[in-house]
């Protein structure tokens, strides 16, 4: 059990050096057509969440892909943080890992609303967020439903996750690594 957690701990430490290629006009194109049809899709399941943007420090989308085989599970994105202050993007990437029980494989996207300028900042500047997830998916292109309900450790954000395409069931305990795209 100790060697699976200090090799998740290598992944989420050696992705962010492993991955420091710079960000082509065409990542950057495709992350932000993906940042339209998130926030679409997310204002349509959840109106009250154009409100919450709209009137917070800024927010971040991202596309996940990951993957949970029994006691361990592992994914990474990449997305967009929005400043509503100045309308700055930076573009970002995102590696996952954690333990718990589970078994499955899914596509999914997070919206994530910072309420303070302090979590915002320090979700740009640093990136970390540790948080506990219970979800349970089953979705192949429009057919399907999903429950899943994320509680980040840090106050002053809320979390929207929406699975895409997958199937899995799973309780885990996440780390995950957030770092600016270049």
């Amino acid at each position: 059990m100790m060697f699976k957690k200090l090799s998740i701990l290598i992944f989420l430490i050696g992705l962010p050096l492993a991955a420091n290629a710079k960000i082509s006009e065409k990542n950057q194109r495709e992350t932000l057509e993906m940042r339209q049809e998130v926030l679409a899709q997310l204002y349509q399941n959840n109106p009250e969440a154009e409100d919450l943007i709209a009137n917070s420090e800024g927010y971040a989308v991202f596309n996940n892909g990951g993957v949970n085989l029994i006691l361990l599970s592992a994914g990474s994105g990449k997305g967009i943080a929005h400043d509503n202050k100045s309308g700055q993007d930076t573009f970002m990437r995102m590696a996952t890992g954690g333990v718990g029980i589970g078994l499955g494989i899914k596509d999914y996207r997070t919206v994530m609303i910072f309420h303070k300028r302090a979590m915002f900042d320090q979700f740009v500047d640093k990136g970390w967020d540790l948080s506990g997830q219970a979800d349970a998916a089953a979705k192949i292109d429009d057919n399907g439903g999903e429950a899943n309900a994320t509680d980040s450790v840090v106050s002053g954000i809320t979390v929207y996750n929406m699975t895409k395409k997958g199937l899995a069931l799973q309780a885990t305990i996440q780390g995950t690594k957030y770092w600016k795209w270049d």
